[in-house]
């Protein structure tokens, strides 16, 4: 496959209650804001939020999986957490190819929330297949 700046890959996925338990029994990050509702709405956030790495994993799903597509080597990535994501809530999973280098491609990874606010902004730098 050719591969040029700009091209992109976009994918909506359900932040569902499941995949958080999930998460949070995998990674061991059983963190109130998560899994506790009571404690959750005594935060910040009004209510339980995913965990911001669990959404991360979905743009390493793509990478790894759609776009640039299987053997793609995930070798950085930059995040910066910008917006809680709820559970329930559909987000979307952006992946441009910002620069390509030789067998290297450097990536925005974004996660954006049904409103358009940016939850997750990134950079990944990855080598293609």
């Amino acid at each position: 496959m050719e591969f040029s700046i700009g091209q992109e890959k976009r994918i909506r996925k359900v932040i569902d209650e499941e995949a958080v338990n999930q998460f949070a029994e995998v990674s061991g990050d059983c963190n109130p804001l998560h899994i506790n509702e009571e404690y959750a709405q005594k935060s910040i956030f009004g209510k339980r939020i995913a965990h911001g790495i669990l959404s991360v994993s979905y743009i390493s799903a793509v990478l790894g999986n759609e776009f640039p597509g299987v053997g793609t080597i995930y070798m950085e990535q930059h995040t910066k957490f910008l917006k809680p994501v709820y559970i329930g809530e559909t987000v979307e999973i952006l992946v441009r190819i910002k620069d390509i280098k030789g067998n290297k491609a450097v990536l925005q990874t974004d996660v954006i929330k049904e409103n358009g606010e940016i939850a997750i902004e990134g950079e990944a730098l990855v080598r293609l297949p």
